[in-house]
């Protein structure tokens, strides 16, 4: 039901180390990267210095820890809807917004921020964009992906003109203010700050939701459960150039807790509150304890009709929908005593919460955002129904004991406070969780789908397939997925996603068309038997890739041209043209189009060249096509690929003539050899056995022979393939603990032994590429690079080029890498 993956801890120094901070908190972002602070103490300065540590999961040693300057504690971290901005509040008043410096994920900056001087937040939340989809868990069989993810309607907090949505964040602080900041599209910050009621009273639990007509919802409470739960309405409008906070009461509530007589003084303190979803301001859940026990109850707020006297019933009859409604709230659901709850963390999968669902759900066994968690003080993790409260999954960390009757519950707690969770955050599709306890250690644990009941393997493909789609949807990271997958599932995983893709209307094939390829590599990995086919898929990323860059460089000859672009007519007459002969296809190609300057040819010669190797190596190792193992074997039958290849050879062909140095240069045995004719005559018969994907036939002997003959007549190259990644994922499947250390990297990760294939093997020494731009950096690299996150892709940091074309193709992946991944400054080992 749950496990842990890795725990990841700090190494002691005798002078200064990390401890917790207090409060303790962490934020998990869309995109998979975790924020949380520590206090790094200095016992020489006997000073603490407030930290901020940010880290991807896929490489939780690699921590990128800033110093906040904070001159107070912190006590909130936000990430923004895209996962890449992050926001700090302390307790001071001052709040910051964090960003990538050079987009990298291990280097952050602080660009703009805000402050009520003196006044501590207690609650934050960045502005809502309006962006809301929904899972469908009964209609997870569905074939269409508008069916299973449908857009909610869903007003964003603040909009511009035209009705683009306004960022900001907004803020509660400990005396009752809220205060608002909009970051204008110049970048300045438009701060206001008004009072959430005219009487205003101490705040020490806050927290903000979004109602689906644009207003914002505050819940507030001063810390005793004997005082009523507050809730607001807060607009927020620009007027004049100035922003205006209107705040409205809206219905209160006590805490049944406290109007039972049995347990009227038993839980003086309110220590949790918390809306169960940014989106959903109808639900609340509470937690008040002393300090043994916890008790937690879920409200919801609801319309219900006011009774109307008989006399005024006679003067005037309340008929039909006419009847007075009124806004309360109502208890759903209440647990019986609990152990001390140190941490609550909720889910942030929109899944839909209608009978219908949730019937879906407990029927299927699937249970994604569905659960909460819950941390208790003797160590133990709870996950919870969110609505029922009723225990779905239990942890027990290594510190916990099991206790089995009184006697063991007592000798537990005299024995001093056990390690237990101080922060908590669930991942993005409820399948992790990442705890920070009170040493300052963070652990990461999965969880189930299905929360612990007995599945097939059949209905297992199905909930991972079901969360994949989602991720391919939304365009959200997908390593908690990841976790799950066992190598035996990678297959018929890839095998289904594939089918589910080609089901979908071709517009939305096209806008996932790279995103379900990058989806693939990371699956392959997983599996020995498929990890052969990671190469294949980055090289597809690759190759579409370069094909837009170079078909973008077209211009038609005049501009009153029809609706269809060069590229596109380069396609339709290569594919209506089979002639073997690559100087008759150019024939019907209008040669004024593919006019470049000099400059830009030669500073494309990298590009050019890996599109010819990529040609020559496939070719050669045609014959050898029995052998799935060997990187290239997918494009062997790939007939879009090939076809895009063959596109590229004509295109390279023509330039040729207009610059013979861009073309790629081969070692031929033959000074009288046309090397060029001959690749476009072999990938050309190569591409017409496969060109219909549902009859593909075989190569015939002929093709074949002269295939054979290739490394007697040209030089085969040694395609740098990827290198094996260093991330933890393939480490976890053996679901043994895995123990890491912060600022420490394991070493290789990847697989035990020696590589699946030699082709990927790497020598120490061995001379490194820049992955992307196709040049080689000698074998200690002098300049600065970047990875991948999650494929693992270096290239230099800083463009050693100035060229136009160049930079049009560097724009692909300075934010990210082709396979959608994010940046990391490569370590000084690396070089």
């Amino acid at each position: 039901m749950m496990d842990l993956a890795y725990v990841c801890e700090w190494e002691k120094r005798p002078k200064s180390n990390h401890c917790p901070s207090i409060p303790l908190v962490c934020a998990w972002s869309c995109r998979n990267l975790i924020a949380f602070t520590t206090d790094l103490k200095n016992e020489e300065e006997k000073d603490l210095t407030h930290m901020i540590h940010i880290l991807d999961t896929e490489h939780p040693w690699d921590v990128h820890s800033i110093n906040s300057e904070h001159s107070e504690m912190i006590t909130c971290l936000e990430w923004d809807q895209s996962g890449s901005r992050l926001l700090s509040a302390d307790a001071d008043g001052h709040v910051k917004c964090w960003g990538m410096s050079d987009h990298l994920a291990n280097s952050w900056e602080n660009t703009v921020g805000s402050m009520v001087e003196g006044d501590p937040i207690v609650s934050l939340s960045w502005l809502h964009n309006g962006v809301k989809l929904a899972l469908h868990v009964e209609k997870s069989g569905a074939s269409s992906f508008g069916d299973k993810f449908s857009r909610v309607k869903f007003s964003p907090s603040l909009t511009l003109f035209g009705g683009k949505p306004m960022e900001g964040w907004i803020a509660v602080t400990i005396s009752g203010l809220v205060t608002v900041s909009l970051l204008k599209p110049n970048g300045q910050v438009l701060t206001s700050t008004e009072s959430l009621c005219r009487l205003r009273c101490r705040v020490a639990l806050a927290d903000i939701a979004f109602t689906g007509g644009g207003n914002i919802v505050v819940a507030t409470s001063d810390g005793s459960s004997t005082s009523p739960v507050q809730f607001y309405k807060v607009c927020v409008s620009v007027v004049n150039e100035k922003c205006r906070i209107d705040t409205e009461i809206l219905p209160s509530l006590f805490m049944r807790c406290t109007t039972d007589p049995a347990r009227k003084d038993k839980y003086p303190a309110i220590t949790h509150l918390k809306f169960l979803a940014r989106d959903m301001s109808e639900q609340v859940l509470l937690c008040a304890s002393n300090q043994m026990n916890s008790i937690v109850e879920c409200w919801s707020l609801r319309k219900e009709g006011l009774p109307v006297n008989n006399i005024f019933q006679q003067i005037s009859p309340v008929v039909g929908d006419k009847q007075p409604m009124i806004l309360k709230w109502r208890i759903l659901s209440a647990t019986n005593d609990l152990d001390r709850v140190s941490a609550v963390a909720l889910p942030k999968l929109p899944i839909s919460l209608t009978n219908t669902d949730l019937k879906v759900a407990s029927d299927t066994k699937f249970c994604p955002g569905l659960g909460l968690a819950l941390a208790f003080h003797d160590g133990s993790v709870h996950i919870v129904h969110r609505l029922s409260l009723q225990t779905m999954a239990m942890f027990y960390g290594s510190s916990t004991q099991r206790p089995v009757d009184e006697q063991a519950i007592k000798r537990q707690r005299t024995a001093g406070p056990s390690i237990h969770f101080k922060a908590m955050q669930l991942s993005w599709t409820s399948l992790a969780l990442v705890g920070i306890d009170n040493h300052g250690k963070l652990s990461m644990l999965r969880i189930s789908p299905s929360m612990g009941h007995a599945l097939d393997m059949n209905m297992s493909l199905r909930h991972l397939l079901f969360l994949l789609e989602y991720c391919m949807v939304t365009g959200y990271d997908w390593w908690d997925i990841l976790l799950h997958v066992q190598p035996n599932m990678v297959q018929n995983l890839v095998e289904k996603l594939h089918e589910e893709y080609m089901r979908q209307n071709a517009a939305l094939q096209q806008v996932l068309s790279t995103r379900i390829v990058a989806m693939k590599a990371s699956l392959c990995k997983l599996s020995s038997c498929t990890v052969a086919r990671v190469c294949d898929y980055h090289a597809k990323l690759f190759l579409i890739a370069i094909s837009s860059t170079l078909k973008s460089l077209l211009r038609p000859h005049f501009l009153n041209t029809p609706d269809k672009s060069p590229g596109d007519r380069l396609t339709e007459i290569c594919t209506k043209i089979t002639d073997v002969d690559i100087d008759k296809v150019m024939i019907n190609l209008k040669t004024e189009e593919f006019v470049l300057e000099m400059t830009t040819l030669q500073s494309l010669q990298q590009l050019i060249q890996w599109v010819g190797d990529f040609v020559l190596y496939l070719l050669a190792s045609l014959p050898n096509q029995g052998s799935p193992v060997r990187p290239g074997h997918s494009f062997l039958r790939d007939g879009a690929s090939l076809g895009t290849l063959r596109e590229l050879m004509v295109v390279i062909r023509i330039w040729g003539l207009l610059k013979p140095s861009c073309l790629p240069i081969y070692t031929a045995t033959s000074d009288t050899q046309d090397s060029m004719s001959l690749l476009f005559r072999l990938l050309t018969k190569l591409w017409l056995c496969c060109r219909d994907e549902n009859h593909p036939s075989e190569p015939d002997e002929t093709l074949i022979d002269e295939c054979c003959l290739l490394p007697s007549q040209l030089l085969i190259p040694n395609l740098d393939w990827l290198p094996i990644s260093d991330g933890i994922i393939s480490k976890l499947q053996s679901k043994q603990l895995v123990r890491l250390q912060f600022g420490k990297a394991p070493g290789l990760l990847g697989y035990a032994g020696t590589p699946p294939f030699e082709v990927l093997a790497r020598a120490p020494g061995q001379a490194k590429i820049d992955h992307l731009r196709r040049l080689h950096l000698g074998a200690y690299p002098t300049e600065e690079c970047k990875s991948c996150t999650r494929c693992g892709c270096v290239t230099v940091l800083r463009s050693p080029h100035k060229a136009t074309a160049v930079k049009q193709w560097e724009q692909r992946w300075t934010k990210n890498c082709l396979c959608g991944g994010l940046w990391r400054r490569m370590p000084a080992s690396y070089s």
